[in-house]
């Protein structure tokens, strides 16, 4: 039963921070699985509660907490959260919670597809001058579709048009 719960302390301990070990979680990780193992109800445990019993037990000057702070600190929460049980068995309710919980992505940004940008570089859409630079595939033709390019190998330079004086 402990190993399941120190398995979710680890998860969130290195949830969000790629360098952490997972032996020491943050306030911010702290709250997080408070909040969505469901030890943070809102009426009997807020947030404020929850700040308050981790800095209670983290060691002064640290910004992290161990498992067996954690625990501590859990001993604390679990009295306020099942008010009507013995320490014991609420310290069992709140392990009971936690067992096998991750770090949920809710309110993680996705990325979406705006309709636009399909409209905007669809090709075939493409009229006039812009039509030019493109062949049928929808591939740019680079230089050659941006401009005439002509023959300019007359006897003058810059004469565009040889072989022309005849017709």
């Amino acid at each position: 039963k402990m190993s399941e719960v120190e398995n979710t302390f680890r998860k969130f301990a290195t949830y969000g921070d790629t360098a952490a070990s997972g032996n020491s979680m943050t306030g911010k990780n702290f709250s997080k699985m408070c909040k969505e193992c469901g030890v943070m109800d809102g009426k009997a445990v807020t947030s404020t509660d929850v700040d308050i019993v981790f800095n209670k037990v983290k060691a002064k000057g640290a910004r992290t907490i161990t498992f067996t702070e954690f625990q501590q600190a859990m001993k604390e929460l679990c009295v306020k959260r099942f008010k009507n049980k013995s320490p014991e068995e609420a310290l069992q309710a709140v392990y009971g919670l936690m067992e096998g919980k991750e770090p949920g992505h809710v309110g993680t940004t996705k990325a979406t597809k705006v309709g636009g940008v399909e409209r905007l570089t669809d090709t075939s859409k493409y009229t006039g001058t812009h039509r030019e630079r493109f062949d049928e595939s929808g591939k740019g033709k680079g230089l050659a579709g941006r401009e005439d390019l002509t023959d300019n190998s007359g006897y003058v330079g810059a004469y565009k048009g040889a072989g022309t004086y005849d017709k």
